[in-house]
């Protein structure tokens, strides 16, 4: 059990104990071990063919990269191993450009010892900060697509490579992505151990809105970033921040309604980021930095006010996690959003359904409802491709195609307000299959269909 349970689980149970109490910090424990005692996941990195095969296909693709990296007193093992994580790559059509905002030379020493004219080098004045310091790297940028890298962590040598041949892609479409990401990892200090992988969805705009999923490795179009800016009110939660602010540009002025559904960002299902932890990181240790998630919390609220979304932006019981509750609810509130659903819970507080891929497949099926899930999304409003007519609310366009189907009035249930589908559905029908098809015609309409785990169904 001492294999198991390590000092560093320790910490943060008693940190959330702290916040949360006995019963959510107990729950909270059980489920961290049993993720850790089934955590199989190696890195597997490319191998040298690989690598090579790379290098000569990236040769006819055309996107450069800038990669920002503001850095402060960063110990010399670690900025060596970010710097030729860089120099490395397999795709060369890069700059690595450092701001430098330390107040010692340690910095410098080490990038004077490079002479890859490709790293750009610029000695700050004064810290003026995390988003400061980022825009004064992010005006000497000149690629078509900047990327941001934390100090001490480091890219997988096929990153740029990667990110290059999606946007090639994309562009045989006649799409201009405005915005990538990648998976990512977790590895120690000494970078001997790779563990908790990330792996993430596509792009979801309310588990954007519930967490920065997205985070490592991100690059975006330069003159997007450029003309966005990092604003320093949210040091901290600034990646976070001019993400959300990207996604309102793409989305268009346009507050009625989104006309696609679909957004020109892609994600490339690969880890091509190594988030390293030590004492100070926050990786290691969320509490280390309160600030960022109130600055995250800060970056969501804008964005709803942003969009003329009416609603309150808290906290969860996981750092750097956020519920936004509308006023007075979601399909009153967001004129994308035609349908709410939530989670059907048995008679042992367990998921068995609620949520589904657009195939039928459940998502957190066997959760116990107190768990939080892979990456806590199991408690997360987000987006969804289908929900359960068991455990929904709907809009009056979504409430036409209901009663198309089921060949009977829309009823309410007079308590709930959801779909009172005992008294609307014979027996024999087969849920799955009618939440399928209305989902289907919902989404064809181009209205968006949200998952909410704090709306509950028991059932049988």
């Amino acid at each position: 059990m001492g294999k198991i349970i390590k000092v560093s689980n320790l910490k943060k149970t008693l940190r959330y104990l702290k916040k949360n109490g006995i019963r959510q910090a107990y729950y909270a424990m059980m489920e961290r071990v049993k993720t850790e005692a089934t955590d199989d996941y190696t890195y597997e990195p490319l191998s040298n063919l690989e690598l090579m095969e790379q290098i000569e296909e990236g040769k006819r693709f055309h996107t450069k990269f800038s990669v920002l990296v503001p850095t402060f007193e960063t110990k010399e093992v670690y900025l060596r191993a970010m710097i030729e994580s860089v120099l490395d790559q397999t795709y060369g059509n890069f700059e690595l450009i450092l701001a430098d905002a330390s107040a010692t030379d340690v910095v410098e020493q080490v990038v004077k010892g490079y002479t890859d004219p490709r790293i750009i080098y610029k000695r700050l004045k004064v810290n003026a900060g995390i988003s400061a310091n980022t825009n004064q790297a992010l005006m000497y940028a000149t690629g078509d697509y900047a990327g941001l890298l934390d100090h001490d962590d480091v890219l997988t040598p096929d990153a740029l490579y990667e990110m290059a041949c999606c946007i090639d892609a994309y562009e045989k479409q006649d799409i201009q992505l405005q915005l990538l990401y990648s998976n990512e990892d977790k590895c120690d200090g000494a970078q001997s151990r790779y563990y908790e992988v990330n792996k993430k969805p596509k792009f979801n705009i309310d588990l954007i809105l519930s967490n920065n999923y997205i985070c490592h490795f991100m690059v975006m179009k330069r003159q997007l970033m450029q003309e966005l800016g990092f604003r320093s009110v949210c040091d901290g939660a600034q990646d976070y921040d001019i993400l959300l602010r990207a996604v309102s540009v793409m989305l268009g002025k346009d507050k009625q309604r989104a006309k696609k559904l679909e957004l020109p960002i892609a994600h490339i299902d690969k880890v091509l980021y190594h988030w390293r932890c030590h004492d100070q990181s926050t990786a290691e240790n969320p509490a280390s930095k309160q600030y960022a998630y109130d600055a995250g919390k800060r970056a969501v609220e804008d964005f709803l006010r942003a969009r003329g979304w009416r609603g309150s932006v808290s906290h969860l019981r996981h750092l750097g996690f956020y519920r936004v509750d509308y006023q007075p609810d979601i399909l009153s509130n967001r004129p994308d959003t035609a349908v709410v659903g939530g989670k059907l819970i048995d008679r042992h507080n367990k998921i068995t359904g609620g949520i589904y891929t657009a195939s039928g497949e459940p998502l957190y099926k066997g959760l116990h409802r107190e768990y939080s899930g892979y990456m806590h999304r199991a408690v997360l409003q987000q987006e969804a491709e289908m929900i359960d007519v068991r455990c929904m609310k709907i809009s009056g366009a979504a409430e036409a195609v209901l009663e198309e189907l089921i060949g009977l009035p829309y009823l309410k249930h007079p308590g709930t307000g959801r779909f009172d589908w005992r008294d609307c559905l014979n027996e024999g029908v087969d849920y799955l299959e009618l939440s399928r098809k209305f989902c289907e015609k919902i989404r064809n309409m181009g209205y968006r269909i949200v998952w909410d785990p704090n709306m509950i169904e028991k059932v049988e």
